[in-house]
């Protein structure tokens, strides 16, 4: 088999590293004395490193004042793309240098839906794959695949990010609970489930307004106090600050103990699903795609239990 050789042209557009180096720690510290002081150099060598790209490049990536270095704004973006480049460099040099690691994964996990439905099903992955290593990581809001180290993420919504495949897990079914001492006389209508008050969740700030929607009743905006996570408003339900429009998975336990009930006679609605997904632009390794076809047998019909 012939040998791919690089082009001249490819090869004159691959700077030096530590060119490159430079050009991302100061893009990221702000100053050449920071700069220097991390990469252990001294200031003028980190202009010359500079200077060595600039010239390479054959255009002009800062501004200088005396020993000040200020980045472009087109240099800011080059080095936004530089500094993801040497991630995956990093990443993979990794793996390389530590086999015993060449099973691992990287997961970016939402903090309830992870907690609440995915590590009680866990043990069932470790034992049919023992020789994966899950390594976790919440995140409110999706990740940077092309910026973070991350093999794939637990996500919410409807419509696929750009630049990402995934799988779906199972739809997110809300109902409206609080405490029993909010609602004396049991669940009420929508119209005075409106004028109640409602906990809101920062990620989704529509959600309540879609709900009432989905009973057939248009409400616009709807006032409340907003939290970030589930959890939170999982534990203001519980405390009698309001209503709260919880997953089922979520308020399973606390309705079948009592300490929640149904604010409404209503169906659950699902407002959108929860997914794995990963990035289309790295080839999918055998640790995500053994978690990825575990999962999706593990994406159990709505009504069934969580494991005990």
């Amino acid at each position: 088999m012939q040998e791919t050789q690089a082009s001249p042209l490819s090869r004159r557009l691959l700077p030096p590293l530590p060119a490159l180096r430079a050009l991302e720690a100061l893009d990221r510290l702000g100053t050449a004395a920071a700069v220097a002081r991390e990469l252990d150099l001294s200031q003028s060598a980190i202009s010359r490193q500079i200077r060595t790209l600039e010239d390479q490049l054959g255009v002009s990536l800062v501004s200088r004042e005396g020993r000040a270095l200020a980045l472009t704004p087109e240099a800011r973006g080059y080095a936004t793309e530089v500094r993801a480049a040497l991630n995956r460099i990093a990443q993979a040099s990794l793996s390389l240098r530590m086999p015993s690691r060449a099973g691992s994964l990287s997961l970016a996990i939402l903090p309830s839906f992870g907690m609440r439905w995915l590590v009680p099903r866990l043990p069932d992955f470790t034992r049919r794959h023992p020789e994966v290593t899950i390594n976790f990581t919440t995140r409110l809001r999706p990740p940077d695949f092309d910026a973070e180290g991350f093999d794939a993420a637990i996500e919410y919504g409807t419509d696929a990010r750009p630049g990402t495949q995934r799988l779906m897990l199972r739809p997110e079914r809300v109902m409206p609970v609080a405490a029993p001492g909010v609602l004396p006389q049991g669940p009420v209508s929508l119209r005075v489930l409106a004028t109640l008050p409602l906990l809101h969740i920062d990620t989704r700030p529509k959600a309540w307004e879609s709900w009432f929607a989905a009973q057939g009743m248009q409400t616009g905006a709807l006032p409340g106090t907003s939290f970030d996570q589930f959890t939170t408003i999982l534990e203001a339900a519980l405390h009698g600050l309001g209503v709260a429009l919880l997953p089922d998975y979520l308020s399973e336990e606390d309705r079948a103990r009592g300490r929640l009930v149904l604010a409404a006679e209503a169906e659950p609605a699902s407002l959108g699903a929860y997914h794995l997904a990963w990035p289309d632009s790295r080839p999918v390794t055998p640790a995500l795609a053994a978690f990825r076809d575990w999962l999706a047998n593990a994406g159990q019909p709505e009504d069934d239990p969580l494991p005990r």
